[in-house]
């Protein structure tokens, strides 16, 4: 699966739906809000789009590719790439190309106040997609407070940061997490006497670690303990680790857990048991001698943390009303400007150079030579499990990619100019100089960034 903003014929696509909605409703401005999968949403910024406009749009892009129109590639300047196309000068964060005839079948389909662009994937032409309904209610939930606090664009932040209102702005981000977590805390407490699992998964980088820190201690301060149970310690001894198509170890698979043991424990501790948990040895890649002693007491919850922990699999024989499941996910949704959006993925990818590069001892490089087998795995073994959850957690704060800009411009400009990532170490660098760098001293230590900057109170 593609990421469509670095899939050049989609920003074409997208460059004539910019020009066929200014001509068909020029009083109106489109928004290119979020991506939903392989495909994005948009909008229009103060009016609802009917079923019948959005027919409307879809027949006029598709009959202007039909056209063969001339798309002249200007410049790249100020951050963006500028085209020509009949006549208006357009700006692009991402390259597009400059021929119709390489653009594959897409859909324009209405949804909610707007409409999605369903880039269809290889192997799903004729398949209807599904959407994610949970996901898509958690950006609408985000784009509705950015909106209340007229924080929509990068610019929005920037002017904060330059009035010297950094504090303000970072006590609503913190507020609001812990608003939201001090919520979800309450929902599990509203299930006390039949709950005895709380689940957390994410993908790479969503801050699944300082979430269910900050999550157990407000499960502590309801009276309901929490007893950890890390994943990780069921890794089958590495010489069994399944391989990929590459030949390579495939540690994110689900069989690379020693998942019948995992399934007979969780069990154990459900009923009550106490049970000798294992504890992997990442030095020697095998289960050590020692085990960890581990009982969950009635005023007690088990915490499962890990991207599998979403996976049915995990509990085939459990009542699903013992288990509440929470699923992190990192929805950037600050736009550049109105049709130039900032892809999550792209923040995430920022927030996991910074961290390995200043606490993990991996070079940028290295991480950005792992990225694509982390997103094939995210899809594979995170994503398709995202609406199992009961409830969703945004861990994007509003001002993070201005106070992650130092970190990430010293770990990016690592990169050799003239290596292998040049391209994605030049596009971040692009994307990171429309964020006004901020001090992040004043970030308080339990902030879910401090996972990726440092300084967290949950880390040694």
């Amino acid at each position: 699966m593609s990421d469509t903003h670095l899939v050049q014929s989609r920003q074409t696509v997208k460059l004539g739906l910019i020009l066929v909605t200014g001509q068909l409703f020029p009083e109106e401005s489109l928004k290119i809000a979020y991506s939903i999968q392989e495909a994005e949403f948009c909008r229009f910024t103060e009016t609802p789009i009917s079923v019948r406009e959005v027919r409307q749009i879809d027949r006029r892009l598709k009959e202007w590719i039909q056209t063969d129109p001339a798309i002249e590639f200007l410049k790249q300047e100020g951050g963006y790439y500028h085209y020509r196309v009949a006549g208006s000068e357009i700006k692009m964060i991402y390259p597009c190309e400059t021929s119709v005839k390489k653009i594959d079948p897409f859909d324009i389909i209405p949804y909610g106040d707007g409409f999605i662009i369903d880039f269809k994937e290889p192997g799903r032409a004729d398949a209807p997609l599904v959407l994610p309904e949970k996901l898509s209610f958690t950006y609408d939930k985000t784009q509705k407070w950015l909106k209340n606090i007229k924080l929509e664009m990068l610019r929005d932040v920037n002017s904060y940061i330059a009035s010297g209102a950094t504090l303000k702005l970072i006590g609503m981000a913190e507020a609001l997490h812990e608003k939201e977590i001090s919520n979800i805390a309450d929902m599990i407490l509203q299930r006390k006497k039949i709950l005895r699992v709380l689940l957390v998964s994410g993908a790479s980088s969503s801050g699944k670690t300082s979430f269910s820190q900050r999550l157990s201690i407000q499960l502590s301060v309801n009276g309901f303990n929490p007893v950890t149970l890390s994943m990780d310690d069921y890794f089958v001894n590495r010489e069994n680790t399944p391989l990929d198509a590459e030949g390579k170890p495939d540690f994110d698979c689900v069989e690379a857990l020693d998942l019948p043991f995992l399934q007979q424990q969780l069990s154990d501790l459900i009923d009550g048991k106490t049970v000798e948990t294992p504890i992997f040895d990442f030095i020697t890649g095998n289960r050590s001698q020692k085990t960890r002693k581990l009982h969950v007491g009635q005023d007690e919850i088990l915490v499962v943390e890990g991207i599998h922990a979403l996976n049915p699999d995990l509990f085939p024989n459990i009542n699903r009303n013992m288990l509440f499941k929470v699923y992190l996910t990192a929805l950037f949704e600050l736009n550049i400007d109105l049709i130039n959006r900032v892809p999550s993925s792209e923040v995430r990818m920022i927030r996991r150079i910074v961290r390995d590069d200043r606490y993990r001892g991996a070079h940028p490089e290295a991480t950005l030579k792992q990225w694509d087998n982390v997103r094939a795995g995210e899809y594979k073994n995170v994503f398709k499990f995202q609406e199992e959850a009961d409830v969703m957690f945004n861990s994007s704060l509003l001002y993070e990619m201005n106070a992650l800009r130092p970190y990430a411009e010293e770990s990016l400009n690592k990169i050799e100019d003239d290596g292998p990532y040049a391209g994605t170490k030049e596009r971040l660098l692009r994307m990171i100089s429309f964020c006004e760098p901020m001090d992040t001293a004043k970030v308080p230590f339990n902030s879910i960034l401090r996972e990726f900057i440092g300084g967290s109170i949950y880390f040694d």
